[in-house]
This record gives structure tokens, C-alpha cells and sequence, in this order.
């Protein structure tokens, strides 16, 4: 019964994080349309990668005993799919920032092929490559999680959510829900854990996102009107002034 609400839990879960990979598509097509990717920084997607590829390969039989973690698997192939095409898409329009993306993403690849090394040859049990790569997943996704912090910062400061889109902070939360009840439905603790962290940051942001959504900042268009009334009166003062003086 356990397992069987779980399978179906996982594919849910799996719906809704799908989803959320493919939020930034709109952010891509307007980078695609403008030629340009403004001030959008690609860590983010750097790092959503790495994490893909750490718990998809938590995911796959060789941690985890069998396909016990399928859906885990599936989503987070999809996820490499996408994060691979956002930081191939970074680097066509922003060519000056090609020679970092590069190294990041070649340290990342590296980092994963000691990962994958180490679980091969060095731990011999299930239980023990579990505990190797679920430690180094709760960090990457710890990392990701605590991501969002920066924007809810930001919102705070500028008192504008334009910096914090909704649903990406929506389907932040749903996933972490739903990816928390499924290790806790497989007595999974590298799942439930950092999933847990985001539940709590996920709720933060929407909480935050309803306060300042709402938020009206006193209009600066009257204190810039009575400016440009200064300072024509003080150009006017002056043309009088020449126009008086005789030499």
C-alpha cells in the first residue's frame, strides 16, 4: 500500500518538477528575442545541473537498490536536459562570460565523475553509496535552495517582486512538498531532508511575494515634476539676468 501510494506520489512529484525546469523557458525566449541576457547571472542554472546530475545518479541502480527511485531518475534526466540548454543558450549571448561558464560547468562534470568513481569502486553496499552520494545531494541541494534567499533579499530592498517570479517560487514549493513526502513515504532521509529546507524557503517566498505584491511605493513622479519646476525657474532667473545686464 505504502509502496504503491509512493509510486504515485513519485509521479506527481515528478509532473510538478518538470514544470519547474522548464519555468526559465520564458526567461530563455526573451534572451533569444533580445540577443541578450541583461542581467541574468547562469549560477543558477550551474548549479540546478549539478544537483540534476547528483541525485540523478543517486537515483540510478547502482546507488540505489534497483529502481526504487525511478521517478527520482526520470526527473532529474529531464532536468539535465534543460539545465544543459539554458547554460548552452547563456553562452551563445553572452560570449564574455563563456571562458567561467566553462570552467564551472567542467568543475561540476569533474566533481560528478569523482562522485560516480568513488561510489563504484571504493563503497560496495547500497547503504554505503547511499550515504556517499545522498550526503553530497543534500548539499548541492541546500545550495539551490538557499538560492532563493538572494531574491527574497532583494524584494525586501526594492519592494518590487519583479525579481521573484510567482511560479517559479509556486512550483518551488510543490516540489519540495511532494519530493519530502516521497522520502518520507521510502524512509528516505537525503530526500526528505534538504526537501524539508525547501519546503520552509518555498513559503518564505510566497509569503514575501504577497506582501510586496501589494506593496504601493509613493509615487517619485511629484517630487521630479517639482525639480523640473526648479529648474526652469532657475534657467528662467537667469536668461532675465542676461537680458537685464548692459555693458
Amino acid at each position: 500500500m505504502v509502496t504503491s501510494i509512493r509510486v504515485i506520489v513519485g509521479i506527481i512529484g515528478s509532473a510538478v518538477c518538470v514544470l519547474l525546469y522548464a519555468v526559465p523557458v520564458l526567461t530563455f525566449k526573451r534572451v533569444i528575442k533580445e540577443a541578450s541576457v541583461g542581467e541574468f547571472s547562469c549560477l543558477p542554472y550551474i548549479l540546478a545541473l549539478f544537483s540534476a546530475l547528483t541525485w540523478g545518479w543517486y537515483g540510478y541502480p547502482v546507488v540505489s537498490n534497483g529502481w526504487e527511485n525511478l521517478s527520482l531518475f526520470g526527473t532529474c534526466t529531464i532536468g539535465v536536459l534543460f539545465e544543459f540548454s539554458f547554460v548552452i543558450i547563456y553562452i551563445w549571448y553572452a560570449p564574455r562570460e563563456k571562458k567561467f561558464v566553462v570552467i564551472m560547468v567542467s568543475l561540476i562534470l569533474a566533481i560528478l565523475c569523482t562522485i560516480v568513481y568513488f561510489s563504484i569502486f571504493t563503497f560496495h553496499t547500497h547503504h554505503m553509496r547511499k550515504l556517499f552520494v545522498g550526503s553530497i545531494g543534500i548539499v548541492t541541494s541546500m545550495s539551490m535552495y538557499s538560492a532563493p534567499l538572494v531574491a527574497v533579499k532583494q524584494v525586501m530592498k526594492t519592494k518590487s517582486v519583479e525579481f521573484m517570479p510567482f511560479y517559479l517560487s509556486l512550483f518551488s514549493l510543490l516540489t519540495s512538498f511532494m519530493w519530502t513526502l516521497y522520502g518520507v513515504l521510502g524512509r528516505d532521509p537525503y530526500l526528505t531532508a534538504p526537501n524539508s529546507v525547501g519546503c520552509l524557503t518555498g513559503i518564505l517566498q510566497l509569503v514575501v511575494y504577497c506582501i510586496y505584491s501589494r506593496y504601493k511605493e509613493p509615487p517619485k513622479a511629484v517630487n521630479d515634476i517639482e525639480q523640473v519646476k526648479i529648474d526652469l525657474e532657475v534657467s528662467t532667473n537667469r536668461r532675465e539676468d542676461t537680458n537685464g545686464y548692459k555693458p
